[in-house]
């Protein structure tokens, strides 16, 4: 029996590559993907993707998309309220394993392992500690596509915002800031790849600044 996975799906690269990995795995079977979105808003939290093209992806690879919504502002304590409640949905559904799509930090990877604990759901990280340069170059031979939808700028020029991640973004970011933005240097939207059957179409709109941060902002088409 192959065990029953709902996967992170931030909208970015590093979860569209996740589930490629996962898909090529024979134990495991990928049954749903899980978003957390702002209610506010109506996007993805940090990435700011809209809903309807988190849907269009969930069409494109195959999969129903599972809503998480929090408050604007959320604190950590509701947040982890909204978590465990999320977690017994999973439980009654059978589900036997969150995926996610971390590469190397460990307090995060904890966190989310505390999360769980007593569950009986586990966690798996199928990228975790692939060297992020060569893991970079990777997704863009594949063929993978993305747009940078959102820069923290103490880390990041904001006109890297709304650029395609590309070889020639990658030459180009500054010395000591990680090929993937692990550290919260940016996040993506994945409009094409292996995982996809068809490209998300879309469109680059406005940039804008909010709460720190630069964000650009994807139109469907």
């Amino acid at each position: 029996m192959k065990k029953r996975v709902w996967l992170s799906w931030s909208s970015g690269k590093d979860s569209a590559w996740a589930l490629y990995i996962l898909r090529q795995q024979a134990d495991v079977e990928v049954v749903g993907l899980i978003s957390t979105v702002n209610q506010t808003f109506e996007r993805v939290s940090m990435h700011a993707v809209r809903i309807e093209l988190l849907q269009r992806q969930a069409a494109s690879v195959g999969l129903p998309v599972h809503l998480i919504e929090i408050p604007y502002p959320c604190s950590n304590e509701q947040y982890e309220l909204i978590m465990a409640e999320f977690i017994r949905e999973a439980q009654q559904q059978k589900i036997e394993a969150f995926a996610f799509g971390d590469l190397y930090l460990e307090d995060i990877r904890q966190y989310r392992e505390k999360n769980l604990e007593g569950s009986g759901i586990s966690a798996l990280f199928p990228l975790w500690q692939i060297a992020t340069d060569e893991l970079s170059q990777t997704m863009i031979a594949s063929g993978l596509r993305a747009k940078i939808t959102c820069v923290d700028p103490k880390h990041l020029p904001a006109h890297f915002s709304g650029r395609e991640f590309d070889l020639s973004l990658l030459q180009q970011l500054p010395e000591g800031i990680d090929p993937c933005g692990e550290n919260g240097e940016f996040h993506s939207f994945a409009y094409d790849g292996p995982m996809f059957s068809e490209a998300i179409a879309h469109s680059v709109g406005e940039t804008v600044e909010r709460d720190g941060f630069i964000y650009t902002d994807l139109l469907p088409e």
